[in-house]
This record gives structure tokens, sequence and C-alpha cells, in this order.
């Protein structure tokens, strides 16, 4: 029997585009309460205004405010935010990622520094913030968003792929930390996604590459999961990618 979404309080970080606003836009629909961020306002504002058609149809709530997760007090602001905006917290889902590809001795310490601080830490300190919460809710999801380049290291991935190996050690402890407090703990490694992650102009984008809203299904799927089981890990690939 799948678990509804219907009410649950969810926050989705760096969701004005692409993998993090189609989940976002999936929890919406399904009628949950949806706090969402980016680091800039703009962007961030359009997102919500994308979104509250939906949430008005499904019963959902739909709210957003500015944060760069990879700084600790700016992610406690958010989480306040979500708290004081929704009156709870059931879900977080850190889909908030960043990825600078060239050789390892090109790298400057402060793009290594980004990654790092966006990819991982920013994961850290989201995930603490939603633990505490979580006891008052007596339970929760986190859900990490990584990437298959957290397993397969790739030429240029030097940043990247530190960060997003990083993030399935981390998530997998942290399941293992907190699985009898009624949490769960998932990662999804997805391949190539079609979006604007590595800065490709919009006529670069294919239809063989996975949709962002193919990513908001899984999340969907592990969070309709009844109680008794948990979904640690998916890895999703292009079923026919593009031949080089």
């Amino acid at each position: 029997m799948s678990e509804s979404l219907h009410g649950k309080r969810a926050v989705v970080t760096g969701a004005s585009k692409g993998i993090g606003l189609a989940v976002a836009k999936a929890l919406v629909e399904q009628g949950a309460q949806v706090a969402i961020c980016a680091r800039s306002e703009k962007p961030l504002q359009e997102a919500v205004d994308s979104l509250r058609e939906a949430a008005a149809k499904s019963g959902g709530r739909i709210v957003g405010q500015a944060a760069d997760v990879s700084r600790s007090g700016e992610v406690a602001r958010l989480f306040e935010f979500a708290s004081t905006e929704l009156g709870g917290l059931h879900i977080l889902v850190n889909n908030a990622g960043l990825g600078i590809f060239r050789p390892a001795a090109e790298l400057t310490v402060e793009e290594w520094d980004r990654q790092i601080g966006v990819n991982l830490s920013g994961a850290f300190y989201c995930s603490r913030e939603a633990l505490s919460r979580f006891k008052r809710s007596h339970g929760g999801w986190i859900i990490n968003i990584s990437s298959l380049a957290g397993k397969n290291p790739f030429s240029g991935g030097a940043g990247y792929n530190a960060s997003k190996f990083g993030l399935n050690g981390f998530t997998e402890a942290m399941m293992l930390d907190h699985r009898n407090d009624n949490v769960r703990v998932s990662y999804i490694m997805p391949g190539s996604v079609d979006t604007h992650f590595s800065g490709a102009p919009a006529e670069h984008t294919s239809d063989w590459k996975i949709a962002p809203e193919d990513i908001a299904e899984i999340v969907l799927n592990v969070l309709r999961m009844p109680p008794r089981t948990l979904i640690s890990r998916v890895e999703v690939r292009p079923s026919r990618p593009k031949k080089n």
C-alpha cells in the first residue's frame, strides 16, 4: 500500500530549475506543502509563481526563500522559515548542486571549496537541520540527489567526483545512524539529465537524456514505499545513450 503525500511538509533545495523544480512540482501536485530554495531571489520567485496553480488545484502549498546551502547560517534561516510557514517537516530533498569540470591541476582552491561546499557540506547542513525537526514529527525522509559520478570517476571531474563520492558515503552512513529513529535516507544517482547543469545552452539539450520529470517520478516512488521498506539507492541511466 503506497503512502499518501498529501499534507506532507517538504523542503527541496536548488529548486528554481531542473531536477529540483521538477521534484517540487511533483510533490505539490500530490498535495504536499513545499518550501524551496535557490541562491538568487528572482529565479526563486519565478519558480514559486510557476507552481502556485498546481498548489491551488491539489490543495498543496508552495513557498520559497533564497539561501546558499554552502553557508550554514543561511541554511538555519531557511529551515526556520520552512518551520514557520509549513508548521513542521517530513521530507528533505537535497538537490542543490554545482559542477566545475577541469583537470585537478587547473582547479582553483575557490572552485574546489565551492563544489564541496554546495554538493557535500550543503547536504550535511540541511540534513542536520532536518534531523532535529524529524524528532518532533516522529520520523521523516531524506533523499539526496547524487550522480553516477559518485561511483564512476572521469577525466576532468576531480572536484565533482570527490563531492559526489563523499555525498554517497555520507548518505549511507546517515541511513545507518538514524534508521531506528524512523528516518529513512536514500540517494538517487542519475546519469545524463536534460538540464543546463553543465552550462550548455538550450539548443544543446537532447531527448536522449533523462528528463528532470523522470527523476521527480523516482522521488515520488521512493517516498510512497510503506514504512517497512527503504529504497536506499537508485541508479538511473539514459536507456539509449547517444553514440560517440
